[in-house]
């Protein structure tokens, strides 16, 4: 995510007068640019300059090309991206400078190989901006700005980084099944391009048997694809028979858009990381568990990304949080994350550790969002308050739902409010070792073991 929000960029390194004569020739000539967008598609630039232009500047010739309205241009943003590492980048930077920073930068946030590192080469990514609102976003009205918006969640659909049940990614890839083939089909005609194009194009890889996870077990068994092709064809059958006349051109956009929102991590960022497994077995064996971590203006949600279901899933005034460094060799960054749980029906604090050099962009832009939310909502601490004590939808607490917090699964840490200890622990950290609270918690800190 942002950089500069904890510590900005490294400086960039010495360079011999040969490559200051190719950043000055490449401030004169005008050269290729390509902003890739979330899918096949690119946007070619031939911009004078390149190497001291600047986001803002980008932006404006990436908007004229892809005709996006002022009203939408708050919706986008420039992302470096590659394999390793995503980064959102802010109006003032020159991305032709923080590429020739990259290595520089996944040596910090990333635990790739030295080889990897060499190899990994980031690309110019014009997306969904991590800071817009969903609520503006409903206000959209442009067919191509919101394309661009259904394009990348259904990307991030299909990739399994946005977990949902069995009859949402149903119904998602029925949607687009509609988009792509239109509605009205009979059944041998909708059968037909259906295993034409195929269930992985529609369906989530891990379920549709693209990749690991939930039904991995059943991958490849024709019983289950003839399941998942029924039910597919079943919900276009109920969006053809809707409506007497053709869809707007936009209605079925924004019911894709709008079941993607009720997913509680729609418009996150992610990073990665590791958290303790618990104990298992006679000798009590642990490891780790590689986890995806989701930060968006509204909380903080992390996700397994085996299994592609929710973790823990928290609101800003649901947490509160801390980065620690490592402070010897072998340690790690570490996000730490208090939440209210309970234990043997007693109420405690509990703590999450994520491991993750990235820990220092997450706590940046967990405070940033805060920041966000406290100037925007200002006093709505009972509205919240209510959200935090009950108000989730009843569809979010079924413990079979993906989307359910698994607190239970999880290796914490727990505290009584008391402070004295259930499981013992000596932090490394001062006794004020929670700072940054969007609310009044409505519990004590940690207290440290002394001794």
């Amino acid at each position: 995510m942002e950089v500069d929000e904890c510590g900005g960029f490294p400086p960039e390194p010495s360079e011999g007068s040969s490559q200051r004569g190719s950043v000055a020739s490449s401030v004169i000539r005008a050269q290729d640019v390509l902003v890739y967008l979330v899918g096949d598609s690119a946007v070619h630039l031939c911009v004078e300059g390149v190497a001291c232009v600047s986001v803002q500047e980008l932006g404006r010739s990436v908007r004229e090309a892809l005709h996006i309205p002022d009203s939408a241009m708050d919706a986008f943003a420039f992302w470096l991206c590659s394999p390793l590492l995503e980064l959102q980048l802010k109006p003032k930077h020159q991305p032709y400078k923080l590429c020739r920073q990259w290595q520089d930068l996944l040596y910090r946030f990333t635990e790739a190989s030295e080889e990897d590192i060499s190899q990994d080469e980031p690309c110019l990514q014009y997306r969904r901006n991590v800071f817009h609102p969903k609520s503006k976003e409903l206000q959209i009205e442009d067919e191509g700005v919101l394309r661009l918006l259904y394009d990348e969640a259904r990307v991030n659909i299909l990739a399994g980084r946005f977990p949902c049940d069995p009859e949402t990614w149903t119904g998602l890839g029925a949607l687009s099944f509609a988009m792509d083939l239109g509605v009205g089909l009979d059944d041998q005609k909708a059968t037909a391009a259906l295993r034409e194009k195929k269930l992985i194009s529609f369906l989530p890889a891990h379920v549709s048997g693209g990749g690991g996870g939930l039904f991995s077990t059943l991958r490849g068994k024709g019983g289950r694809q003839a399941v998942l092709e029924h039910n597919l064809l079943e919900e276009y059958r109920k969006i053809s028979t809707l409506g007497s006349t053709p869809p707007e051109p936009t209605q079925h956009l924004r019911q894709y858009l709008s079941t993607c929102h009720s997913l509680p991590y729609y418009g996150c960022a992610f990073f990665s990381g590791e958290i303790d497994k618990p104990a298992q077995g006679i000798l009590h064996r642990a490891g780790r568990k590689a986890v995806n971590v989701g930060i968006s203006l509204e909380g903080v949600y992390v996700m397994d990304i085996k299994e592609k279901h929710v973790l823990l899933g928290l609101r800003f005034s649901e947490l509160s949080w801390d980065h620690s460094y490592p402070e010897g060799e072998g340690d790690s960054h570490i996000l730490w994350l208090e939440f209210d749980g309970e234990e043997a029906g007693t109420p405690v604090n509990k703590l999450l550790k994520i491991y993750s050099k990235q820990a220092e962009l997450m706590s940046g832009l967990i405070e940033f969002c805060v920041e966000l939310q406290s100037a925007a909502e200002g006093g709505a601490a009972t509205e919240t308050e209510t959200d935090r004590r009950g108000g989730r939808r009843g569809k979010l607490r079924r413990q079979s739902s993906v989307v359910c917090s698994r607190v239970h699964t999880l290796n914490t840490i727990s505290y009584v409010d008391n402070g004295k200890e259930i499981k013992r622990l000596k932090p490394k950290r001062a006794a004020s070792f929670f700072t940054r609270q969007s609310q009044p918690p409505t519990y004590s800190s940690v207290q440290v073991e002394q001794g």
